[in-house]
C-alpha cells in the first residue's frame, strides 16, 4: 500500500493554503470555521494518509477531505442547512473593494449546494472539471453540466437585476 508522504502533504497546505481557506470559508460560512475546516482536513489527512489510494492528484484528495470539512463546520455551527449570503457579509471580496455591484454574494447564495460548491472549486480553488469531479466524487460530466446549470441561473438573475 502507498501512503501519502507528510512533506508531500505539507508542500500542498503550504501550496494551496489560500485557495482551500476561501474555498472553505465560503461553504463553511465564516472565515473563522474556514480556517478551522482547512486545519481539520488537514489533520484528517493526515492520520488517514495511508488509506490514499493514488487514484487521483493528492491535492484533489485533499480538496475533498477540505469541502467535507467546511460542510461539517458549517453544519455544526448553525441548525439551518442553507447557507445564507449574510453569513460572509464581513467578509471583504476578493479584489479588496467593500462594494458588491454586481450582487454576487446573495446570487451565489440563491445557488443550489451542489452548485454553490462548483462554482467554488472553480473559480475560487482554480480545479479542472476533473478535479471537481474528484473532489466531489461524481462524473465530469456531471460538473459540466452542474456548471452549466449555474451559469445559466446567475444570468438569470444578472437579467432580472438589469431590469429592474
Amino acid at each position: 500500500m502507498v501512503t501519502v508522504e507528510l512533506d508531500e502533504l505539507e508542500a500542498v497546505y503550504r501550496d494551496g493554503y489560500e485557495r482551500f481557506l476561501r474555498v472553505a470559508s465560503v461553504i463553511a460560512g465564516d472565515e473563522a470555521l474556514g480556517a478551522d475546516a482547512v486545519h481539520d482536513a488537514f489533520v484528517r489527512a493526515i492520520r488517514s494518509r495511508a488509506s490514499y489510494r493514488r487514484e487521483a492528484p493528492v491535492e484533489a484528495w485533499v480538496w475533498q477531505i477540505v469541502v467535507n470539512a467546511a460542510r461539517d463546520r458549517r453544519r455544526s455551527a448553525t441548525t439551518d442547512d442553507e447557507w445564507t449570503p449574510e453569513s460572509c457579509e464581513d467578509t471583504p471580496s476578493v479584489n479588496g473593494s467593500s462594494d458588491d455591484p454586481l450582487a454576487l454574494r446573495p446570487w451565489l447564495a440563491s445557488l443550489p449546494e451542489r452548485q454553490r460548491t462548483v462554482v467554488f472549486l472553480r473559480y475560487f480553488a482554480d480545479l479542472d472539471y476533473q478535479g471537481i469531479a474528484s473532489v466531489l466524487g461524481i462524473e465530469v460530466g456531471t460538473v459540466s453540466a452542474t456548471l452549466s446549470a449555474a451559469h445559466a441561473r446567475l444570468r438569470a438573475l444578472k437579467q432580472q437585476e438589469v431590469e429592474r
